[in-house]
C-alpha cells in the first residue's frame, strides 16, 4: 500500500510506489495532485524540456489515480459522465474525455481506459471524481461498483521512448496504436501499457498494478533506458504549453465549459444517451459563449518561470479575460501563452495588453498549438515494426 502523511482533520498526503526511487534521482521538490505528492523538480526546468524533446523522460505520475467503474451497467453508467461519446469504443482502447456536471462545467478531462465490456478506468487530473462518480451512482438505479485500484502510472516520453520500450518488452511492443494499451509483464510485474502521454511526443503510461513493484520498476526502465538517453525527470509546463494542453485548475475548471475551450469535438449532443449536463451544453452550443481560449505571444524579455497566478488581460482599457498558464519557451524563444478572453478580443493579431507582475506587457493573439500542431515529431520518432520499414 502506499505510505500517506497525516497533516490532521483527516488530510493525509500520499507518497507514490516510486517516492523513494525520485529522490534517489535526484527530485528536489514536490506539489500536491489528487492528494499526494508529485515530483516537480529535478533541477534545471529547461534542461528538463530539452531531456523530454531530444532524448526521453521517466515521470512520477502516480498521482494520476484511476476511478475504476464495474458492473453490469458500467458501459451505461461511464457514458453519463462525458458528453463524449463512447458507443464505439473498444475494448483496448483510450479515450480524452470531459467529466461535466448538471451547468457543463468541466469537473475533471481524464484519460479513459476500456479494459472490458463493462470495466473502465478513469485516469484523472486533479479533482475528487471518484468521490462524484460514487455520489452520482447512489441513485442512479444502476448495478455499478465505483472503486480505487492499486494501480500507479509513469510516464515515459521523449523520441528515444519508444526504443527504450523495444528494449524493455521487445518487438511486440512496436505495433501499440496511438491511444491504445495492453496488459503485459515486466519481470513479473502485472503492467498496463498505453501510448499516451501528456507531453505532445512520442510517449508511453505504464501503469503499474501492485504498488509492492513501485521501486523495482522505477529502476529496472532506468537501467535500461540510462544507456539510451533516459534521464529522471517532471511533466514539462514548457511543453505541454507549447502543445496547447490543459492544466486543470489553471486552464479549465467547474465554471469553463468544453465550448469555451474550443472542445466541441468531445461533445456529442445528437446521440441518444444522456449524460449529466446535456441540456445545459445544448443551451450553450445554441447560444454561443461569451470568452474563448486563445494562445498568446507576451512581449518582454524571457519569463524565470511560469506564472503562479492568474494575470489580468485588457484590450481597449477594459478587463477581458485572464492569462491561465504561461512560461518562456527557449525553442521559441518567445513567452507563451494560453489565456481565457471575451469573444470581442480573441480575434487573431489581436493586441492586448497584459498585467504581469513585472507590470503591463503587449500580448498578440496566435493559434494555438504553438508547435507541431499535428505531432508530426511523435509520428515520425515512432519506432515502426519491421513490416513497415522502408
Amino acid at each position: 500500500m502506499m505510505q500517506s502523511q497525516d497533516f490532521g482533520f483527516g488530510t493525509q498526503i500520499r507518497k507514490s510506489p516510486y517516492f523513494e526511487a525520485t529522490l534517489r534521482w535526484g527530485a528536489q521538490g514536490f506539489s500536491v495532485y489528487n492528494h499526494m505528492y508529485i515530483p516537480r523538480d529535478f533541477g534545471d526546468p529547461e534542461q528538463n524540456f530539452w531531456n523530454l524533446t531530444n532524448d526521453a523522460i521517466l515521470c512520477d505520475v502516480g498521482v494520476e489515480r484511476q476511478v475504476e467503474i464495474t458492473g453490469p451497467d458500467a458501459a451505461r453508467f461511464t457514458q453519463m459522465l462525458t458528453p463524449r461519446d463512447l458507443s464505439k469504443m473498444s475494448v483496448g482502447q483510450c479515450k480524452y474525455v470531459l467529466i461535466t456536471n448538471a451547468e457543463g462545467g468541466i469537473l475533471n478531462d481524464p484519460i479513459l481506459l476500456k479494459l472490458g465490456e463493462n470495466h473502465f478506468w478513469l485516469s484523472l487530473a486533479d479533482s475528487d471524481i471518484l468521490l462524484w462518480a460514487q455520489g452520482v451512482a447512489v441513485h442512479s438505479g444502476m448495478q455499478v461498483s465505483i472503486s480505487e485500484p492499486d494501480v500507479s502510472p509513469l510516464q515515459l516520453q521523449g523520441p528515444k521512448s519508444g526504443e527504450i520500450m523495444r528494449a524493455l518488452f521487445g518487438e511486440e511492443i512496436m505495433d501499440l496504436r496511438y491511444y491504445w494499451f495492453r496488459e503485459m509483464e515486466l519481470d513479473g510485474i502485472p503492467l498496463i501499457v498505453s501510448r499516451t502521454g501528456w507531453s505532445s511526443e512520442l510517449g508511453y503510461e505504464i501503469y503499474l498494478r501492485d504498488a509492492a513493484y513501485g521501486d523495482a520498476l522505477w529502476e529496472r526502465i532506468m537501467a535500461v533506458g540510462l544507456p539510451m538517453g533516459l534521464k529522471p525527470g517532471h511533466t514539462s509546463t514548457i511543453r505541454r504549453i507549447e502543445g496547447g494542453m490543459l492544466s486543470y485548475h489553471a486552464d479549465a475548471d467547474i465554471h469553463t465549459n468544453p465550448f469555451e475551450l474550443g472542445l466541441g469535438r468531445l461533445v456529442n449532443l445528437d446521440m441518444e444517451a444522456e449524460f449529466i449536463g446535456k441540456f445545459a451544453l445544448q443551451r450553450i452550443r445554441d447560444n454561443g459563449v461569451a470568452r474563448k481560449q486563445v494562445g498568446l505571444i507576451i512581449d518582454g524579455e524571457p519569463m524565470q518561470g511560469p506564472n503562479t497566478a492568474f494575470w489580468t488581460v485588457h484590450h481597449n482599457g477594459e478587463a477581458v479575460g485572464k492569462v491561465t498558464s504561461a512560461v518562456y519557451s527557449p525553442r521559441l524563444k518567445k513567452n507563451i501563452a494560453l489565456a481565457m478572453v471575451s469573444v470581442d478580443a480573441a480575434e487573431l493579431g489581436t493586441e492586448l495588453q497584459v498585467l504581469m507582475q513585472t507590470g503591463e506587457t503587449v500580448a498578440t493573439v496566435v493559434e494555438r498549438p504553438f508547435f507541431d500542431p499535428r505531432k508530426s515529431l511523435a509520428a515520425a520518432s515512432a519506432p515502426q515494426t519491421a513490416q513497415f520499414r522502408a
